[in-house]
């Protein structure tokens, strides 16, 4: 077919798929808002699970509390994904589920749920994102350690290929490229060395390997970042894997753009920020995205409303139906400035994957710390390039000056979740479970647990569990039981760095407070409750600890009563609370109560987090000295704030 003299096709291509990361509250509100979003052109689901649901527990589990269907639906049981899913029939649906640690009891429960309304299994397509290394990196969902976690994607993998052959039972994460080439390769290794491929098959399996990219603002190197991607998969499963189907080595990613960057400063700018990512993973056809899901402009507020998902849905609607991109072949082929930044983040990249092998490969560059201080290193280079005025953040530090926001300033202008939401979950967990065949249960337990041990695919046993009624939180410590959990390493080392600029006076007055108090200022950091991302908690360490105060930081998870036991030990000057779940009300009043009847009353607690005005407001009635949100970026001023704070407390 010849070409139009302007260069256009013929046929447009077809769009990517329309997709909105979406649930909260109870399984019955996620199946209304989800017919919402497909009656308005919708063309995908994104399930966002919460993270009782993700770390493998019930909804009444101690961790839980606070939890429940705050940052996605939570799913206890096989009639929860009823519920989750009624109306909308699985055989026509591609759901992306967001599930990593129990990616297999996730699909086990959707499997199930397709064979009791007689849906083809082969029928079924979907994604489980599934990538467990970035769980130790970035995100925090993870459950047991590195080697049977692997495992349980290996049997995803192998289950899916077999029964399952439209789904994709990876999406690996790849927030750098590193990771583009260091997960899957891992999975893929893992794979081949079961043996569990028949000779010739092993194409199939890479061919169902999809991505999950998160793209930034700078447009340019996130277009190359993404075309760099494609050419390395290529070569990667060509030269490593001898796959000769360049089909099956098409890489194939959807993206959700940089929720992270979103501002609470100016938040009607993060429209613009959202169509310029946007713009970044659909222009070059060549590494064009196969699904977009976008945030709302106001995530860095709160949990966005149907009316803000709708806005970003049409944005993409927009860009596909409206515009002429889809008519035209890749724009960006021949040019020399594309051509030159791809093939350096190749070679980069490249540097990168023969290092991580040298350490023994990506689950060994897990276990030992190195790529969790990567990644440490880099955004703490990130955010003190945004402190120094650097890198320009419109809004933020540059530009501050605005007019009050309608949108943000408006009435119930983001969605929040009834207290009475987790009671309600609760309740309806321990009517299923009196009403099942106690029996069934105990059977399907015993042979998940014998799958476990004896290193059969947990798939199948998985799934008779789902439809014997187990819930997750049973399935979760079955297998906690053959496997451990795991305490991933935090990247936050002890030792203060020498090259930090513009931290003199903040460190004077450090050694001031810390010679009236006759010993070093102790700063106890905790991140309580289940919310795994990282990020900000990090850097207060890291921060901390380059001004001179002695940090206590030990990850994610943990309980509030471990939090005041570690304050207690270490006798803490000050006690800083990370959560960025929405959970912060309950856990932090948790936190300070248990304080008081520790006899900390006298030490002071900060709070960190997305925290509306007004439960800053009511925190600091609970007796919160500081509460800081994202629009607090000057790591600076929070610690001389909380230097001011031990200060005043002590005198």
């Amino acid at each position: 077919m010849s070409e139009p003299s302007d260069g256009a096709s013929r046929e447009r291509d077809k769009p990517w798929i329309f997709r909105t990361y979406a649930g909260h509250s109870t399984a019955h509100d996620s199946n209304a808002l989800y017919r919402k979003n497909l009656a308005k052109g919708q063309t995908g689901l994104s399930v966002a699970f919460d993270l009782p649901t993700q770390t493998g527990y019930d909804s009444d589990h101690a961790l839980a509390k606070g939890e429940v269907g705050k940052v996605g639906v939570p799913i206890s049981h096989l009639g929860d994904m009823r519920a989750l899913f009624e109306h909308i029939p699985l055989g026509d649906m591609n759901t992306s589920m967001t599930i990593n640690a129990t990616a297999a009891w996730l699909l086990a429960l959707y499997v199930a749920l397709a064979d009791e309304q007689g849906i083809a299994r082969g029928t079924l397509q979907g994604t489980t994102q599934n990538d467990i290394i970035k769980e130790y990196l970035s995100r925090g969902t993870h459950v047991f350690p590195p080697a049977p976690s692997m495992r349980l994607t290996k049997d995803v993998i192998l289950f899916t290929t077999r029964e399952m052959p439209k789904w994709n039972p990876i999406n690996v994460c790849s927030y750098h490229l590193q990771e583009a080439g260091a997960t899957p390769i891992a999975m893929l290794d893992t794979v081949q060395a079961s043996d569990a491929v028949e000779p010739g098959a092993f194409g199939e399996v890479v061919g169902r390997i999809s991505f999950f990219v998160n793209a930034g603002l700078r447009f340019i190197t996130e277009l190359c970042k993404m075309r760099a991607f494609a050419e390395l998969w290529d070569e990667i499963t060509a030269e490593r894997y001898g796959v000769n189907d360049p089909k099956q080595r098409l890489f194939r990613y959807g993206v959700q753009v940089n929720s992270l960057g979103l501002t609470e400063q100016q938040p009607e700018n993060n429209v613009t920020r959202i169509l310029i990512e946007m713009l970044a993973v659909t222009l070059s056809k060549n590494a064009r995205a196969r699904a977009v899901q976008l945030p709302a402009w106001n995530e860095a507020l709160g949990l966005p409303r149907p009316w803000d998902q709708q806005w970003s849905l049409r944005m993409q609607q927009i860009l596909a139906y409206e515009t002429d991109l889809l008519e035209y072949g890749d724009i960006f082929d021949g040019s020399p400035a594309i051509a030159a930044k791809v093939e350096g983040l190749k070679r980069e990249a490249k540097e990168e994957l023969a290092h991580i092998a040298a350490l023994g490969g990506a689950v060994a560059a897990v276990e030992q710390g190195y790529m969790k201080r990567q990644l440490v290193e880099s955004n703490t280079r990130r955010i003190e390039a945004i402190e120094r005025g650097e890198q320009p953040v419109v809004g933020v530090n540059r530009f501050v000056e605005s007019e009050p926001s309608p949108l943000a300033g408006a009435a119930d202008a983001i969605v929040t979740v009834s207290p009475q939401a987790e009671a309600e979950q609760i309740e309806r967990l321990k009517v299923w479970r009196s009403a099942r065949d106690q029996k069934a249960v105990a059977a399907a337990l015993k042979e998940l647990r014998a799958a476990a041990r004896e290193n059969r695919n947990i798939m199948p046993a998985s799934i008779d569990c789902a439809k014997a009624g187990v819930t997750t939180g049973e399935w979760g410590f079955a297998l906690r039981e053959s496997f451990g959990e795991y305490r991933a390493p935090t990247g936050v080392g002890r030792a203060a760095r020498n090259e930090t600029v513009g931290l003199d006076d903040l460190r004077a007055d450090v050694e001031r407070v810390s010679r009236k108090l006759g010993r070093r200022l102790k700063f106890v950091l905790g991140k309580p409750g289940l919310d795994g991302h990282s990020n900000g908690a990090e850097q207060i360490a890291v921060r901390a600890r380059d001004a001179g105060m002695d940090v206590v930081y030990e990850g994610i998870r943990l309980t509030p009563a471990e939090i005041v036991e570690a304050a207690r030990e270490e006798r803490a000057h000050v006690v800083g609370l990370s959560i960025l779940s929405g959970s912060h009300v309950p856990l932090v009043k948790d936190v300070v109560a248990r304080m008081k009847t520790a006899g900390l009353d006298g030490v002071p607690v900060v709070v960190g987090g997305i925290i509306p005005p007004e439960d800053a407001q009511a925190l600091q009635q609970a007796g919160v000295a500081a509460v800081y949100t994202p629009k607090d970026f000057e790591l600076n001023r929070i610690m001389a704030d909380i230097v001011r704070i031990v200060d005043r407390t002590e005198a």
